[in-house]
């Protein structure tokens, strides 16, 4: 079976490092899959087992979805726009793939609609041997522009052969940040969450505090935050091991650096990250959807201060469900300070003694893999 996978990131890694965790399992199963790749390559999310094909990247600033910007770091023009989608539809002719894989389009990504719509219907063609299908995470960032929700419902009935919405029903539904859910019901299926396998081998407990910031873009500020609340913790004297990720600015990250020291370790990237889980005290991280599955996968205590700038609301949404569960603690950001941050790994230490954590279901990635391969052969 030969996937062609297309993967935008813009601002985190999260969507990355799912599709990543996607594709090791697709391998698994012995498929082929070509990842079309629209962002900036992320030297931690190689895709190692999967052929990587670079398109005319794009990236924003900040956290501003408003303007995409090119190679150049100039905004991107009707030049740019076909020179990028005929790569692409260039790309599906040379694979032939069996299975077409879109991140979150026609859900969300909607300024690629000048490259993904082409490539559907040139997928169109070729149907009933090709599916086209869309990967999903449990939560839909809400958008004031519900004509967006209507169009996405029409390209997925014109176009798509599945929904894949990786989450637990039992925890989130897709109904319940897309309006439009029950009229494509009978195409939608959930996977589970994709996170990191259950099988990492075994070792001692470390005690160690382990601080990440997913991608990185935000992890300055919060990082020296949690660093002046150290010593107003019961932790203070154990390891501290910060993670900035990938997309920490130079000048941050130096920042961080001239605080570190025999117990506080900092560095951009594990590639152990959820072994150190498995072994910490404590997790201090945003909320972003892997993050927070590596969190679940490891039953650890956690603090969480999910990022919200901008038009992010899908942290904060699924922060408040997991602390109604016991799962976690959310501090948000408007109240984030080191005495707040010192009371919330108190409260959530405390609360450790007597959680009982309700199951959830993290196998995502290899039922994704299984449901691709049923598609394919269904032709």
């Amino acid at each position: 079976m030969r996937v062609l996978f297309h993967v935008q990131h813009l601002l985190g890694v999260g969507h990355l490092r799912r599709a990543e965790l996607i594709t090791e399992a697709l391998a698994d199963k012995g498929a082929e899959v070509t990842v079309a790749l629209g962002g900036h390559p992320v030297r931690e999310i190689a895709f190692s087992r999967s052929h990587v094909v670079q398109l005319p990247p794009t990236h924003i600033r900040g956290a501003d979805f408003k303007t995409l910007y090119d190679e150049a770091d100039r905004p991107i023009d009707e030049a740019w726009r076909e020179r990028r989608r005929d790569a692409l539809l260039d790309l599906y002719r040379a694979v032939r793939p069996d299975i077409v894989l879109l991140e979150l389009y026609p859900f969300g990504r909607w300024r690629f609609g000048f490259e993904l719509e082409p490539l559907l219907e040139l997928a169109g063609r070729d149907k009933p041997k090709v599916k086209c299908i869309a990967s999903v995470r449990d939560i839909l960032v809400e958008t004031k522009r519900p004509e967006r929700l209507a169009k996405g419902l029409e390209i997925a009935k014109a176009h798509l052969d599945a929904v894949l919405v990786h989450s637990d029903p039992a925890l989130f539904t897709f109904g319940e940040t897309y309006p439009h859910a029950d009229e494509i019901a009978d195409i939608t299926r959930y996977t589970g969450y994709v996170t990191e396998p259950a099988k990492r081998g075994s070792g001692e407990p470390t005690g160690d505090v382990i601080v990440s910031a997913g991608g990185g873009a935000a992890a300055g500020d919060l990082m020296q935050i949690i660093l002046d609340a150290r010593p107003l913790t019961a932790l203070s004297d154990r390891v501290w091991r910060l993670y900035t990720g990938p997309r920490c600015s130079p000048e941050a990250f130096e920042a961080l650096k001239a605080r570190s020291g025999p117990t506080v370790i900092v560095e951009r990237f594990a590639s152990d990250f959820q072994a150190q889980l498995d072994r910490a005290a404590l997790s201090i991280s945003q909320a972003g959807y892997n993050t927070v599955m590596n969190l679940l996968r490891a039953e650890v205590p956690a603090v969480v201060v999910p990022y919200d700038e901008g038009e992010e609301t899908e942290q904060i949404f699924r922060a408040r469900r997991l602390e109604a569960l016991g799962h976690l603690t959310v501090l948000p950001t408007a109240q984030l300070s080191p005495e707040t941050m010192a009371e919330a790994i108190g409260r959530t230490l405390a609360h450790e003694q007597s959680v009982e954590r309700r199951p959830i279901d993290l196998e995502g990635a290899g039922r994704t893999a299984d449901i691709l391969m049923e598609l394919a052969g269904s032709a």
